[in-house]
């Protein structure tokens, strides 16, 4: 049977633009031979696409839109991702065939933890499908049903499916493709069947979804693997003879067949069979380190985001330090450096070697630049205030409105021209709250906003590596970071050092870990107490930052839920 795994980019609430994706994916299988073509998750609405499953009219209009997609599959079959209203709500996988819909799969685990939201919106289902290709049995799963060790798949694989199919919304996090990988391998060794894996690929919001979809045979060896990041048709022809000839030779299902009363009789859904074609070797892409990843899911996300949303062009200030310089430079690569603007506002504190540094990065990307000094909006801001702070000292707040000024500046620009403003602090700032609420804190989008400052770094030398010159600064990574809001300032001034700072926040704020377990691991006790009490005291300033790409598997925001009036320090 020759499967065709269709990755693709839908955009949520587009019905339209998603039915035309598909339909264009369903040719171009059609005309490479395959039989049967999976779509991912909620291919036809998007995903996630949220409250949107509380209208009706969204509701009926993605009805219709599947309906559409069901008339295109002429001489194929195909499973699609959509939701499905029968008395109550469903996650499911249409099973089209011919021009009609034949059947509907409904996903039985609905995934509630971290980014995930399912029972807010849909019912799980409980029966199973099969399909019959010629000799080869398919079972349709939906995205965390594979997750599970034991049925759907167990029940699929007693019920004689050759094929374990699951279209999926997967989101990424550093390291994922390879967690999936493990767990599809072990899914198909212990059901001696084939795994077809299809994933989306894309950004909403804050998600990312890398494709990397993949097809194993039943000893869980890759047979082909869809890159990672981008769109892919993946034309793969399976053998079910093999998973037959594992299963007579593993006697581990028939006890398991055994202890059942009743073995799983699901419907069969007869499809056609297309000629014999000459065989196709599939492609198996290499898996990408983990700066790549991190790279290409910040790009991605980036450009998703302005391109979903109606955005031509961004906006940033670029300071001369590496954060917003690693945001130029990302920006560029994702957009088109003629995409990117980048404002220089110079303040009495910044120096030159920044000012200059500044300018440097905007002519290597090839980006266009703007110079704005600020001193004369802070002096008219100070003199305003100067009767009402008289008789106090100089301090936090005199040295943010020069980071808030900057902030206005940047917006007064992106409503003139309608640019994307780009916030540029990264995650250890977020953090710790080293960062000016309405001031390098606003923005509409926040690339780096899980990235660490260390991690801020090896991104900078990785772009300069690829582009084989230093399109960074080597001055602007070698330089001791600064916010240049006062006189000599250094972040080291006010903060641990980033790669102790780091290591504590990565256990804390992702893996939870209290402070009397970080004391007692190896980590510097005043490092410890230092940042746990920043982090705790900024919860308010995290609630209003923009979004930005989630890169680890708790990032602020939909992941990490910490109530802001909380006494518990622990």
């Amino acid at each position: 049977m020759r499967l065709a795994l269709a990755q693709m980019n839908s955009v949520v609430g587009d019905l339209d633009g998603n039915r035309d994706r598909i339909v264009a994916r369903l040719e171009k299988a059609r005309a490479a031979g395959a039989e049967l073509v999976l779509f991912p998750e909620l291919a036809t609405t998007g995903y996630p696409p949220e409250d949107l499953l509380l209208r009706p009219g969204f509701l009926r209009a993605a009805a219709k839109t599947l309906d559409e997609v069901a008339a295109e599959t002429k001489g194929l079959t195909a499973l699609v991702g959509a939701p499905h209203l029968d008395r109550d709500l469903f996650n499911a996988c249409a099973v089209c065939v011919d021009g009609e819909v034949k059947a509907m799969y409904r996903k039985q685990f609905l995934p509630n933890y971290g980014v995930f939201d399912e029972d807010r919106y849909f019912q799980p289902g409980r029966d199973l499908v099969l399909i019959r290709c010629g000799e080869t049995l398919v079972g349709p799963t939906v995205c965390e049903d594979i997750w599970q060790p034991g049925p759907p798949a167990t029940d699929l694989a007693l019920a004689g499916a050759h094929v374990v199919a699951n279209i999926s919304a997967s989101p990424f996090h550093l390291g994922k493709g390879a967690e999936r990988e493990e767990m599809l391998a072990t899914r198909a060794r212990d059901n001696s069947c084939w795994i077809a894996f299809v994933n989306a690929v894309g950004a909403q919001d804050e998600l990312i979804f890398d494709g990397h979809s993949l097809v194993l045979d039943e000893e869980g060896r890759i047979v082909a693997r869809a890159p990672a990041f981008e769109e892919a048709l993946l034309i793969v022809d399976v053998d079910s003879t093999t998973a037959v000839g594992r299963r007579l030779r593993d006697a581990r299902r028939r006890a398991l067949a055994r202890a059942r009363r009743e073995l799983p009789n699901p419907p069969v859904i007869d499809v056609p069979e297309r000629e014999a074609r000459d065989h196709v070797r599939p492609g198996v892409s290499e898996l990408l380190d983990e700066l790549e990843q991190m790279r290409l899911a910040l790009e991605l996300g980036l450009r998703d985001y302005v391109q979903k949303n109606g955005f031509r062009d961004v906006v940033l200030g670029l300071s001369g330090g590496i954060d917003s310089a690693l945001v130029a430079a990302l920006a560029a690569e994702a957009l088109g450096p003629e995409h990117v603007v980048c404002v220089s506002m110079p303040s009495q504190f910044s120096s030159e070697a920044t000012r200059s540094d500044a300018k440097r990065v905007a002519e290597n990307l090839g980006a266009r630049y703007l110079e704005i000094p600020v001193e004369p909006i802070v002096e008219t801001v100070n003199a305003a205030l100067e009767t009402t702070f008289e008789g106090t000292e100089p301090g936090i707040a005199e040295e943010n409105i020069q980071a808030r000024v900057r902030g206005l500046v940047v917006m007064a620009l992106s409503n003139k021209f309608g640019w994307l403003p780009l916030a540029t602090g990264n995650k250890s700032e977020l953090s710790v709250g080293y960062a000016t609420l309405y001031g390098d804190m606003a923005g509409g989008f926040a690339l780096l906003k899980d990235v660490y400052k260390t991690d801020v770094f090896r991104l900078a030398e990785r772009l300069n590596e690829r582009a084989r010159r230093d399109l960074i600064p080597r001055s602007i990574i070698e330089r001791a970071p600064s916010a240049e809001l006062r006189a000599d300032q250094r972040d080291e001034d006010s903060l641990p050092p980033y790669d102790q700072l780091d290591r504590v926040l990565e256990a804390y704020v992702e893996f939870d870990s209290s402070r009397e377990e970080l004391t007692t691991d190896g980590f510097d006790k005043d490092v410890v107490d230092r940042a746990v009490g920043m982090i705790d005291r900024a919860e308010y300033k995290r609630r209003q930052a923009p979004p930005g790409v989630k890169l680890r598997p708790k990032a602020f925001g939909r992941d990490r839920r910490v109530p802001i009036t909380n006494r518990w320090r622990g």
